[in-house]
Formats: C-alpha cells, structure tokens, sequence
C-alpha cells in the first residue's frame, strides 16, 4: 500500500497539520484569549500562515493583504502581533550553548543577515559585505544538521568576536571545533593562512584541503537557512523586532520542517529542532 503524501503548503514549505499543530500550541498557552489582529476577518489559523509567509519569502504586507482581500495595517498589526507569540511557542526547540553535545564536533561559521539602513544604527555597517545587517553564527554537526544559531551581533562584529560574545567557545572545548580562517587564534581547527612573502609547506595544503572538505556542510546548511528570505534580503521592519523573527524562523525551520522532526511533539530535538532547514 502507497503512502500517502503530506499536504505541504507551497508557500510555507509546512504541512497543514504543523501549522495546526502550532495554532494549538499558541491557542494552549494564551488559555484562548487570542489577540484582537486579525481574529475576526482571518481567524488564528490565517494569521499564523500569512506571518510565516511573511518570514519565508519576505513579502511586502501589500501582497498578503491582496491575497486575503484586507487591509495593508491589517497584515501589519498581524505580522507584530504573532512574530513574537510564534517565537515564544517555538522556544523550547531553540537550542543555546548549553543544549550542545560538548562530545561531538561542530563546523562553524558565520553569515551576514542583510537589514535595512537605519541612519541611528551605524554599527550595522558590515565592511567585509559592504551592507547592512546582523551577523549570525551558525555551528552544523559533521553530517550536516543544524545544530546551533546565535543570537544577532552587529554586522560590524567580526566573526571571531561574534562567536567569542556567543558563548559558544566557553561552553565548549574550541579544540574540537572547525572554523574558516576568521577564528584563527581561538583555538579551532582552521585552516592555515598563506604567510607573507612565502609558501604553504605541503603538509599545509593537504591539512587546508582536508578542512575545506568538510567545511562545505556548513555552507550547505546556511543556504537552506537563507530559503527563509528574510534572512537572504533586506529586513525591513523596525531592528528591534529582528530577535523575535530570528527565533521564530529557526524555531520554525527546526520545529516544524518536514524533514527535522519525527513527531511534532517529541522530547528535545533530534534532527535538529530549528524548524527552518530542509535537506533534500
């Protein structure tokens, strides 16, 4: 007997039934009293879709407001409203340093999630990516899972800075861990820089191919990170709302993802629990 195919949602890349299971997650833990935004003309299922429709492909509130024949302020109060109340449900499935395996070896990099260029936050101002936006530290596990996101730093931080403020370094044994060029000096596994007026012995090159072998799964996992395009273009909703839509999107992407859970409502989170990553 054929098994029959989930109803994926194409706009959400979720299947109904974990879009429902997060309306009831939601539903739960406000005892019912629902927010005003949005109740009486979409009703809760409608607003939690159209706001993870909103991270997935960045949208302008103008199209969802067209789609679902309602106002512009609508989409927007909406979009306020249940960002954060998404990202509170999805919490617990959003590992910090301490929920990491201190016996398994992680690849670490870091990624520029672009933003807007706000005349009051000049820190933003990234020279290495001449944009604005955040940097994010992503750590994968060496058979490609997510594992571990930061929390946003400046995108003036450098990387090396950025993963030193996150913790991660004293939570866990640097020596184990594989990084780019960037956190040489931290005590990673990184590759050996050219030096100056000189050559890479052999033994280097062999190191430094061995180490840009694996470190490509990093790479991977942050573009399927970055198929949520709020964090592949520009963010454009206040900088201080930008905390709640990084936790619902990796909330999202390791909760709810077809291929990062086994039962929606399993124990920790195994296959990592950012519900925003799918693996082809």
């Amino acid at each position: 007997m054929k098994r029959q195919a989930a109803a994926v949602n194409t706009t959400t890349i979720l299947e109904r039934d974990q879009i429902l299971d997060l309306c009831e997650m939601i539903h739960t833990s406000r005892s019912g009293n629902l927010p005003v935004a949005g109740s009486r003309v979409l009703g809760l299922f409608r607003c939690i879709q159209v706001t993870l429709l909103t991270l997935r492909h960045n949208l302008t509130q103008e199209l969802p407001a067209d789609i679902h024949t309602v106002s512009q302020s609508t989409i927007s109060r909406v979009i306020t409203v249940y960002t954060p109340l998404i990202a509170e449900a999805l919490q617990a499935w959003v590992p910090g340093t301490g929920d990491l395996d201190p016996d398994r070896q992680y690849i670490i990099d870091g990624t520029l999630a672009p933003c807007w260029s706000w005349s009051k936050r000049p820190e933003l101002y990234s020279g290495k990516h001449h944009t604005t936006g955040v940097n994010l530290q992503v750590a994968c596990t060496l058979t490609g899972q997510l594992a571990w996101i930061s929390k946003p730093s400046a995108g003036s931080v450098h990387d090396a800075k950025a993963i030193k403020e996150s913790g991660f370094l004293t939570t866990l044994n640097a020596h184990n861990h594989i990084g780019d060029k960037g956190y040489i000096g931290l005590g990673m596994i990184t590759p050996v820089k050219k030096p100056a007026y000189g050559e890479l012995t052999d033994t280097d090159k062999r190191n430094n191919t061995a180490i840009n072998r694996v470190r490509y799964l990093i790479e991977r996992v942050i573009a399927n990170l970055k198929t949520w395009r709020v964090l592949h273009t520009d963010y454009r909703r206040p900088y201080n709302t930008f905390e709640n839509h990084n936790t619902s999107r990796h909330g999202a992407h390791l909760r709810l993802h077809p291929m990062n859970k086994p039962s929606m409502f399993a124990d920790g989170y195994a296959n990592p629990p950012y519900a925003l990553i799918g693996w082809k």
